[in-house]
């Protein structure tokens, strides 16, 4: 049986219009020509990639491929999932799996060799595990070692040859260097406000992603989740230029409390308000997805750059056109199975982000490369 989710008046109100088969709202680009633009509103993630969508000149969105795909992934079940930490984490003690899910999320980064391809892979309790699960294997395999690896304390100081030990692999985790600093970074902030862990941090901001959507305050300034990781952890600041534009994709960010919320909805224990609010998480898996359902369509040189495993700059055109389409994307291919499926079986982004992810992370098809400590 399908969950019944429960969407907000202000959703209801526009799944109410869309199922009426009311025309979908447009914008009028600079050229003139009428752009259709989803109508979920409060996502300051998607409004930001606007300008992208606009300008873009290597990567479009097939609008009628979307529909045609919508018109079959509409009555597969896409179910809300029930996330569970692997390995037992946090059973029964939200915050350990608060300070678990955030401590994993800043380091949740580039688990593919760059020259070589290899992914990286971890051996916890006789089994071989591969990119974030492997992640989660080290962290947990630390843990039972009595490692303080959730506290912030130890986070500010944790040296490279640690770091080695926590996460030995068959390779050397990629961005080791990046991410050592980045755990001294959230470390030292984490002790110095929050008694060095992250359920404090949480306990200190309001149940929603953006309080500054419904505060009027300027977008990042508010006491949300979202606001407040982005504004006080650097390394969730997943923000990109493009043409005098700031581009905002929080993909960490925004998967961290997803993550959350599917881990904890039935024991009540963690609230989102404004849960509808979520984009894409903007990765490379997703992009390859849309890509080969043909919802996208690359320019040649950028098929060509990403075939034969070219380095794609992180903020260059290329890298936010690929990710601010996979943004725009999703949210249009949400809207369009949500005008097929009744009231009670309305879906949210990141349940589509869930269904394209699950069936492509394994794909042989190659997806853009680059280095990056932002997804």
């Amino acid at each position: 049986m399908w969950p019944e989710i429960n969407i907000h008046s202000r959703d209801r109100q526009g799944v109410t219009a869309i199922m009426a088969n009311q025309p979908p709202p447009l914008r009028t680009m600079q050229n003139g020509k009428n752009l259709r633009w989803p109508q979920l509103a409060g996502s300051p993630v998607l409004e930001s990639v606007y300008p992208v969508i606009e300008r873009s000149r290597d990567v479009q969105t097939n609008l009628a491929k979307l529909v045609e795909v919508a018109s079959w992934m509409a009555y597969e079940e896409l179910p809300m999932p029930d996330y569970g930490l692997p390995f037992g984490i946090g059973t029964g003690d939200t915050d350990e799996t608060i300070d678990f899910i955030l401590t994993a999320a800043c380091i949740d980064t580039a688990f593919t060799d760059f020259s070589s391809h290899t992914r990286f892979e971890a051996d916890y309790q006789r089994r071989t595990w591969s990119d974030s699960d492997a992640l989660f294997a080290c962290m947990k395999r630390a843990v039972d070692e009595g490692t303080p690896i959730l506290d912030g304390a130890f986070l500010a100081r944790v040296t490279r040859g640690q770091m080695e030990v926590l996460f030995a692999g068959n390779i050397e985790l990629p961005m080791l260097d990046e991410k050592t600093e980045i755990l001294h970074q959230v470390g030292a902030t984490l002790v110095r406000k929050y008694e060095g862990r992250f359920h404090n941090f949480v306990a200190s901001c309001l149940p929603r992603l953006y309080d500054s959507v419904t505060s009027g305050r300027e977008a990042g300034a508010g006491d949300g989740l979202v606001d407040r990781l982005v504004r006080e952890f650097p390394r969730f600041r997943d923000v990109s230029p493009y043409e005098n534009h700031i581009i905002k994709f929080y993909k960490l960010p925004q998967l961290s409390l997803w993550f959350l919320y599917t881990s904890l909805r039935k024991t009540g224990k963690f609230h989102l308000e404004d849960l509808e609010c979520m984009s894409a998480f903007a990765d490379y898996i997703v992009p390859v997805a849309l890509r080969l359902l043909g919802i996208t369509r690359y320019s040649a040189q950028l098929e060509a750059a990403i075939n034969s495993y070219q380095m794609i700059p992180h903020d260059s055109p290329w890298e936010v056109e690929i990710r601010a389409h996979c943004i725009y994307a999703s949210a249009l291919l949400a809207e369009e199975i949500n005008r097929l499926r009744p009231p009670n079986l309305q879906i949210l982004i990141p349940q589509i982000d869930a269904r394209l992810w699950t069936h492509y992370h394994t794909t042989w098809w190659p997806h853009h490369l680059t280095k990056t400590i932002m997804y």
